[in-house]
């Protein structure tokens, strides 16, 4: 008999495994406290996984396949990947085990390990999700001293004939609407409520807390509204097409404190489980798009398009490139910790608060409130990129090492180096009042510089700069800042350089 193993991020229901069902093969899940406390977990990122892997395994069994499926209390469960394996070997005859290839690089060297052990053949498979190659981003970079995305995103284009004219010719003249996907939301444009997948899910939580499985976050079980098979992510991909594409381009980038969602599509954990294939995603909005064009502009698909088949493939071209050295990077030195508001989103700061409280009551933040509030703060505050990882590698429900690691400890913290920003991506409070209403209503006056009641990360900023200017002073990106600052009032760079060491040695003071 042959054993399959089925990880919790590969419930791929299209995969060539599941053509039709074989008497003679044998599927393997398992909740496994070795996947639930590497990391302090969001508590709805736990129930999200259990839930679709368990809907998973039922769809199996419906279509007649032969499924081993542990759960977190099971009492033959060992809670290890390797060992669970060998037991399922052992009881069931098994003359061959066969993987699909992970996606983190620690249960990829734990499955290489595990099957040298093996006196049985052993075979692996792709897990037919991804438009890429894991070495595809190696080879197309061969020789190129800087990595950048746009130029990869044409290929990708290209290679797929996605929304192409010609083989060098894009729909609407230009490959990239960016600058049309900056707009401020002032609530002109009302936004439909998200989708309602909503479910209880006491049964799961009431599991997860008996074994004292550690987590973080906030759930009212009551209303658990993420999607956890495979029709509800199909509802939610639809519900997107008809409500919110709209002025999904316009509006990508804004932030309010009325809005969690606006108009971003709560797709990221259906893909990132693969419950749906990302060309899946992709050609359904092109093609609702393509019937409606009289009402959707190019600008709001192509902004979407770009996110999946051009950054999502990119970050993990990065990550299999650069592990297992990217994981210790941290170019920058940076060593402090995190505040702890971090884990109770109580500061003064409007926006600080907003995007934490709604990462530990949803799971969910955008990348503008990932990229330019959190992750801008600690990027600021000279926060080790080890403790940024954590955070968000725990708090956020679409949160998988390949896609986590790279936008955090590189567009976000700058610490690879520059191999996936050109920049680090760090701002005084002007950029958050220019995309977001935070500023209104917030405890500090962003207008100010370092009084008492000014905005943090104006003295933050500078201060960063003048820290750190010896690593960017050959960054041509950086040339105009580090002029400003170097014509800076010296009394006045002080006074921020003051301020802003007062912030960082007293975090929750602010």
């Amino acid at each position: 008999m042959i054993l399959r193993l089925i990880l919790g991020d590969q419930l791929n229901a299209q995969h060539s495994w599941f053509d039709e069902p074989n008497d003679d093969v044998l599927y393997f899940m398992a909740e496994m406290r070795q996947e639930t406390d590497y990391v302090a977990h969001h508590i709805q990122k736990v129930v999200a996984f259990f839930m679709s892997m368990r809907n998973f395994k039922d769809t199996l069994i419906k279509q007649e396949f032969n499924v081993k499926y542990y759960t977190i209390d099971e009492v033959e469960n060992t809670q290890d990947l390797a060992d669970n394996l060998l037991q399922i070997i052992s009881q069931n005859n098994i003359t061959k085990f066969e993987y699909q290839l992970p996606d983190e690089y620690r249960l990829d060297q734990q499955l290489q390990k595990f099957c040298t052990t093996l006196g049985i053949d052993t075979e692996v498979f792709d897990t037919e999700h991804f438009l890429t190659s894991r070495k595809e981003l190696t080879d197309f970079f061969e020789g190129k001293k800087q990595y950048t995305m746009e130029y990869f995103y044409r290929y990708m284009r290209k290679k797929y004939d996605i929304m192409m004219i010609t083989e060098k010719d894009p729909e609407g003249g230009k490959w990239n609407f960016d600058q049309s996907n900056r707009k401020k939301w002032t609530g002109k444009d009302a936004i439909p409520k998200e989708k309602n997948t909503v479910k209880d899910v006491k049964k799961i939580v009431d599991l997860i807390q008996k074994h004292d499985i550690k987590t973080i976050g906030n759930i009212d079980y009551k209303s658990f509204n993420w999607p956890t098979s495979r029709e509800e992510c199909l509802s939610i991909l639809n519900y997107f097409c008809k409500h919110l594409l709209v002025h999904f381009g316009d509006y990508q980038d804004a932030m309010h404190t009325e809005e969690k969602f606006l108009y971003h599509s709560r797709l990221s954990f259906a893909m990132n489980s693969k419950m749906l294939h990302p060309m899946e995603v992709v050609q359904t909005v092109i093609n609702y798009w393509r019937e409606h064009k009289e009402n959707i502009d190019i600008s709001q698909v192509e902004g979407f398009v770009r996110q999946i088949i051009g950054w999502r493939e990119f970050m993990r071209g990065i990550y299999w490139k650069e592990m297992p050295d990217y994981q210790k990077s941290n170019t920058l030195d940076n060593t402090n910790t995190l505040p702890d508001f971090y884990w109770t989103g109580k500061t003064k700061m409007n926006c600080m608060h907003h995007a934490i409280k709604q990462s530990l009551d949803h799971a969910y933040a955008h990348h503008i409130q990932r990229l330019m509030v959190t992750g801008n703060y600690a990027l600021l505050t000279q926060t080790h990129p080890d403790e940024v990882d954590n955070w968000y590698l725990g708090v956020y429900i679409d949160a998988i090492e390949w896609v986590e690691i790279t936008n955090t400890r590189g567009m976000s913290q700058f610490a690879d180096g520059g191999i996936v920003a050109t920049k680090p991506y760090v701002s005084s409070g002007s950029y958050i009042n220019k995309m977001s209403n935070y500023c209104k209503s917030c405890h500090y006056k962003v207008s100010k510089k370092t009084e008492d009641d000014a905005c943090p990360f104006n003295s933050l900023y500078w201060n960063f700069l003048d820290e750190k200017r010896s690593y960017f002073e050959g960054n041509q990106r950086m040339s105009m800042m580090l002029n400003l600052l170097n014509k800076m009032d010296k009394e006045k760079l002080e006074a921020h350089k003051k301020r802003a060491d007062h912030i960082i040695q007293n975090p929750n003071e602010y």
